[in-house]
């Protein structure tokens, strides 16, 4: 029946690559949802198609909903497709290939890709196996071939594994002062830097000016409705939002508290759904020394040697186009610029509006002496127990399968880190979005992400006259096409939106 269905869908052009998504029935409320992917753009003509050609399927007595997301793979993904296939079907063979040993080429309607199957004798049914696989995950015809690899102990090197250094940064303080007790007599000596409070504690003691305070109620077990405040502090390195149960004897001292006074703060943080979660104990005033500048923190070096994820040498043959103005404005030659694009869970990029929202996409180039030489792309798997939103997944085409089966953030970051070292950070409205959770979270795993960033967005906005500075709208502008909410993809764009603005303006922006 699916195959009936998918060849109906198939009809409208926009849809003529279509594979089922997934059906879903919920028999307690009669509702039937369809979704379908594909690989094409397509109209709402197409859309219409395909609901009255679902519909028909689907009994009278039952609603249909039919969602149609997006997706268009690349080489990569396709390769990292192979190769579950072939880890979870053919272990045997998944022992002795690598990526390096799989080829994907992108074709008119599809891909071809290559497998080096060491002389397995099977190798037809490896192949028929990935293809199919394949047809089931992605849109497209894909067609595979396989190519015989001979090992002798001669090829076969070891890689000498290297240790990182073992770091741990240490939390910073700085004295308090000016304290006056409002339940407590007990004066702290020294308060922790809010920024370095990352992690769980019975007891920590944090300072700092009050930004917002609200009074709240919630109701007990025996109906008494009782007190409590929702309180943000900045000591200057970060902001911390507090809940706190008040004490009968104080509360009216605590109603008293306003913004802009600096308070002192016992407290514990524990972890609750996936986040840290603080909860204020002791409430007084105090307040940081006069003057008081934070003291730089040590940051954990620069690995010496990619982990995870390894950069691919990149060559953009646009840039060898003879009739493409590719000359080279000095301000880009010595340097290098990394332009990187993230897809994100949410768009919380501070966890005091709430839990901070992960990473699940990295794509990133590197541009040196103004040509695009290398690629990092990686999905990510943030490691937090929130599903995506189907609002992200209809954007990017990113599933929560996809997310799960990735490597870490913790393993991945540190590539990034190393990938970016020494250089310059570019991205679409990066300053606003992107590099928040770059520097979020690289400080989390102990490093520091202070260097300069070019925001293109910014740039864009000053040198062109557009309706609007929207990445695609920028990259129209240029005559540059992509797939557009791909972070491998925006990436790519943004650096080469970044090069033709650079053309323009001459030099590179001064903030």
């Amino acid at each position: 029946m699916v195959e009936d269905i998918i060849s109906e869908v198939r009809k409208n052009q926009g849809l003529k690559n279509a594979i089922m998504g997934g059906v879903e029935l919920l028999q307690s409320s009669g509702a039937v949802t369809v979704r379908i992917v594909t690989d094409c753009a397509y109209t709402q003509s197409d859309y219409d198609g395909a609901f009255a050609a679902v519909r028909r399927f689907v009994p009278d007595c039952f609603s249909l909903t039919l969602s149609i997301t997006k997706l268009t793979p690349d080489c990569a993904m396709v390769r990292r497709a192979i190769m579950a296939v072939i880890n979870g079907r053919y272990p045997a063979l998944a022992a002795v290939i690598t990526e390096g040993d799989v080829s994907v080429e992108k074709t008119e309607g599809g891909f071809a890709f290559t497998v080096a199957t060491i002389g397995i004798s099977r190798s037809a049914d490896v192949i028929a196996t990935i293809e199919a696989a394949l047809k089931k995950q992605f849109c497209g015809n894909f067609t595979g071939s396989a190519s015989s690899k001979h090992i002798t102990a001669e090829d076969i090197t070891v890689e000498e594994e290297v240790v990182e250094e073992a770091f741990e940064a240490p939390a910073r303080t700085f004295p308090v002062e000016n304290f006056i007790p409002i339940e407590s007599a007990d004066a702290p000596r020294r308060a922790l830097y809010i920024s370095d409070f990352t992690f769980v504690s019975e007891n920590a003691v944090v300072c700092g000016n009050v930004i917002d305070i609200q009074e709240r109620a919630y109701t007990r077990s025996n109906g008494e409705e009782k007190p409590y405040f929702a309180i943000t502090i900045s000591d200057g390195t970060g902001n911390l939002r507090l809940t706190y149960f008040s004490r009968k004897k104080s509360v009216d001292k605590i109603r008293e508290i306003k913004a802009g006074e600096s308070i002192v703060v016992n407290c514990r943080s524990e972890v609750h759904g996936g986040a840290l979660r603080y909860t204020a104990t002791t409430i007084n005033y105090g307040s940081q020394p006069e003057g008081f500048v934070p003291e730089k923190r040590a940051a954990r070096p620069v690995p010496k040697a990619y982990h995870t994820v390894k950069p691919e040498p990149f060559t953009d043959y646009t840039q060898t186009d003879f009739f493409t103005d590719t000359s080279i404005p000095d301000c880009l030659k010595g340097t290098s610029f990394v332009v990187f694009d993230l897809e994100t869970t949410g768009l919380c990029t501070t966890p005091v509006a709430g839990e901070m929202d992960g990473i699940i996409e990295i794509g990133a180039y590197k541009v040196v002496d103004g040509e695009i030489r290398e690629k990092f792309s990686t999905f990510v798997n943030p490691e937090r127990p929130v599903p995506l939103d189907q609002r992200i997944v209809e954007l990017t085409g990113i599933t929560e399968a996809m997310v799960k089966s990735a490597p870490s953030y913790k393993d991945v970051l540190p590539d990034f880190v190393k990938f970016a070292d020494g250089s310059v950070f570019v991205g679409h409205n990066a300053m606003g979005f992107d590099i928040k959770f770059i520097k979020f979270y690289c400080r989390e795993l102990g490093y520091e992400v202070d260097g300069r960033v070019i925001d293109t967005l910014l740039l864009s906005q000053k040198l062109l006259r557009l309706s609007n500075n929207k990445l695609n709208t920028v990259a129209e502008h240029f005559g540059i096409t992509f797939n557009h909410h791909r972070a491998e993809d925006d990436a790519l764009a943004t650096a080469k939106i970044f090069i033709e603005l650079i053309k323009i303006k001459k030099s590179l922006p001064d903030y």
